[in-house]
């Protein structure tokens, strides 16, 4: 016996205008490592720029000001990518795969360290023999450390992209 069966087949396309965020990425291993990056660069940035003489000769401030501009261009650079990772779904599973993450991070972390390490070698040296240091000497110290310890999770996140790039 044999039946006749009608299959009726309905498409429905809808557009939307929503815009997604993707929150899985802040669970990620570099997720995580951005959003450490961008709250220690925001505590350092804020601490330097306090406490900068600005009444001082330009010669003073060079440490502060390097530190300070290496500082504002890791921020704004890692919350670009950031950005870019939670607003796009391609873009964050595509950037880790590029070259370019594995050059930012590695660029990323050796001016840090230098501007960081200068800073901190600076202020030691114009503050060396005194019993009262300048205005801010601890605060800045605490942000020559705070670049210090954003250098090492900026050389995590270099690790972590040569890892990605390797795997393709």
């Amino acid at each position: 016996m044999s039946t006749q069966v009608t299959v009726h087949r309905m498409v429905t396309t809808t557009t939307t205008s929503a815009f997604l965020i993707n929150v899985g990425y802040l669970k990620t291993f570099p997720g995580i490592l951005k959003i450490f990056q961008i709250i220690l660069g925001c505590v350092a940035i804020g601490i330097i720029g306090h406490y900068i003489p600005w009444t001082r000769t330009a010669d003073f401030m060079v440490p502060e000001l390097f530190f300070l501009l290496i500082a504002t261009a890791c921020l704004i650079t890692t919350t670009l990518l950031l950005m870019s990772c939670l607003c796009s779904i391609a873009t964050a599973s595509i950037i880790p795969k590029t070259l370019f993450v594995v050059l930012l991070h590695g660029t990323l972390s050796y001016l840090l360290v230098c501007s960081s390490i200068n800073l901190l070698r600076e202020l030691v040296a114009r503050n060396e023999g005194y019993k009262i240091y300048e205005r801010g000497y601890n605060s800045k110290i605490f942000s020559g450390a705070l670049g210090l310890v954003n250098t090492a999770l900026y050389i995590l996140s270099s690790i972590y992209s040569v890892r990605t790039f390797r795997r393709g």
